[in-house]
């Protein structure tokens, strides 16, 4: 009989388990109250595949090789709540009039299936499956289940309740006992997470309240809640954000961090006085996304071999510009991820710090105790960095501390608002900084923006029309194929889903310094750096285009100061 056997003699016979790895686990185990799977995992002697796949051999129970994406069906969700289900990492996967079936990771845990017997009131049949897999399954499912916002606009319709203040909850998917806008908080926050928003903007009118999220850099209008909870939405929202609820004259700034499907999310909150009432804007910052690479945002390889010689360099100042929302951060912190090591001193100043890099010391600037950029970066340069990063050059003593910074041996990174390369360098002499400190401390400008990617589930080659090839100054004499989305469930029926960075680099060469120390104009420094051999943006993305990862027409949209 299988359930005879001992479970080291399974995963001996099924996985290969060594005798040397077996015997060490079992002499832990002697001094551990740890089980011996767990000691074998540890000891990385199996998987968890391995590990789940001879426990349910031995107790002959099923095991589930691939879990299914989801689970759907309130009344299953109901019935285990997601407190419970997080706690003993078990998920239910069906019901029928006699039983209910579940997946768990711990099948020695009677209790657990005596618990759903009398909840079900149906017989309890087990399954297994890795504890990592579970823990993925619940999070996915009861994201779905928490629903969108929508669903809670009626109870707040037929709610007389006054607004009750109460503490967030643990995870925002786990709030089915909130008050009415409680829950409608939570699910506005977590529908956004869920639709990959960016952004969520909640607008008081006249006789209306408008919410919109921003999902890939365009708002979208989501919900108009009844006009009567305006006043309760947004002192809920100002009181989990710690600002002043009794403040409604002045713009104020906060944030507070929640979990949803047990990741850590930002929300940064902006509140401005309108003639209406307080119209409210919600950052959302996944703080468990890793950093991307440069290959991560679009770059293709020639471009990455520069931009690799560039920031190698020992010092000098490399910027990146476009204008707000464009991945300029997300591009510098992917160039420090790549410099980063144990053998160089890397310091940033940030407003705010989006991501966490680990090794890297982070400054959040502070305008309410005189912690501004200057002031961070002046006291950086007391703590021998190799690298720093100045999230944004705003005024001329930031810029002169930046360049002086580079001239004395360190390697510089910020962030300028200009529309391309070129006027990164005007810019910075506009700012008061001298032709001459700029042409010597200036490695290279990269200019950027982001385009809407077609979502792969519903590509399709296409003719474009001959007014939009015209536009882009495209051959109209013979058909050019290039692809667009449909529009399907995946995509929300946009025909895109998620982003990618097309990029043009500009490189210091003496004629562009010869120019900008005769004070010569973005334009003409613009045409020396395209005779050289830089690809404007609007090449870029039409060549992004051709290559079917966006359309003509968000080429059209993010370069359309191109000519």
């Amino acid at each position: 009989m299988a359930d005879s056997q001992l479970l080291g003699e399974i995963l001996q016979q099924q996985c290969a388990l060594s005798d040397e790895a077996l015997q060490t686990a079992l002499d832990r185990q002697q001094e551990s109250p740890q089980r011996l799977g767990e000691l074998l995992l540890e000891d990385q002697a199996i998987t968890a595949q391995q590990l789940y796949r001879a426990l349910a051999n031995q107790l002959e129970l099923p095991f589930i090789d691939k879990l299914p994406e989801m689970v759907s069906g309130n009344d299953l969700l109901e019935l285990v709540p997601l407190a419970y289900a997080r706690q003993h990492v078990v998920m239910p996967l069906g019901r029928d009039a006699d039983s209910l079936q579940v997946v768990m990771a711990d099948p020695f845990e009677r209790s657990i299936v005596n618990d759903l017997a009398s909840l079900a009131r149906a017989r309890v049949e087990i399954s297994l499956a890795p504890r990592e897999e579970i823990v993925a399954l619940i999070n996915r499912s009861y994201e779905i289940h928490a629903g969108a916002a929508q669903e809670v606009v009626n109870d707040i319709s037929d709610s007389d309740d006054d607004f009750v203040s109460t503490l967030e909850p643990a995870d925002l998917l786990d709030s089915s006992d909130e008050a009415p806008i409680i829950r409608f908080v939570n699910s506005l926050i977590t529908q956004a997470y869920k639709e990959r928003a960016s952004d969520i903007h909640i607008e008081p009118f006249e006789t209306e309240l408008i919410v919109r999220y921003r999902i890939d850099g365009l708002l979208y209008e989501v919900l108009r809640p009844p006009f009567k909870a305006t006043a309760s939405i947004i002192s809920r929202l100002k009181i989990m954000a710690s600002l002043n609820i009794a403040e409604k004259r002045l713009p104020q700034d906060g944030r507070f961090r929640v979990r949803i499907a047990a990741k850590d999310i930002d929300v940064r909150v902006s509140s401005l006085p309108t003639a209406f009432g307080e119209r409210i804007v919600l950052r959302l910052l996944d703080k468990s996304n890793n950093v991307l690479s440069l290959e991560d945002i679009g770059m293709e390889t020639q471009l990455l071999e520069q931009v690799d010689q560039l920031i190698s360099n020992p010092h000098g100042v490399f910027l990146v510009t476009g204008p707000t929302g464009s991945g300029k951060t997300t591009s510098l912190y992917a160039a420090l991820s790549r410099l980063n090591s144990r053998e160089k001193n890397i310091i940033t100043v940030e407003d705010p710090i989006e991501y966490q890099l680990a090794g890297v010391g982070q400054i959040q600037v502070n305008a309410k105790i005189d912690l501004t950029f200057a002031n961070g970066l002046r006291s950086i340069l007391r703590q021998d960095p190799d690298i720093i990063m100045v999230g944004e050059i705003r005024d001329h003593e930031t810029a002169e501390i930046a360049i002086q910074s580079a001239l004395t041996g360190h390697m510089v990174f910020s962030t300028l608002h200009t529309n391309d390369a070129a006027g990164g360098l005007t810019r910075l002499v506009e700012m008061g900084i001298e032709p001459f400190l700029a042409a010597s401390s200036i490695v290279g400008i990269l200019a950027q923006r982001l385009v809407r990617t077609i979502c792969p589930h519903c590509r399709e080659a296409y003719q474009p029309e001959p007014t939009i090839l015209q536009k882009l100054g495209l051959d109209t004499s013979q058909p050019q194929t290039f692809y667009r989305g449909r529009g399907c469930e995946q995509c929300m029926q946009i025909g895109y889903r998620g982003r990618s960075g097309i990029y043009e680099l500009l490189t210091m060469s003496e004629a562009i310094r010869s120019q900008l120390l005769t004070n010569t104009d973005a334009a003409s420094i613009r045409n020396t750096a395209m005779s050289e051999g830089m690809i404007p943006l609007r090449q870029a993305g039409l060549a992004a285009a051709r290559q079917g990862i966006t359309t003509l027409e968000e080429v059209i949209r993010v370069t359309q100061e191109e000519k």
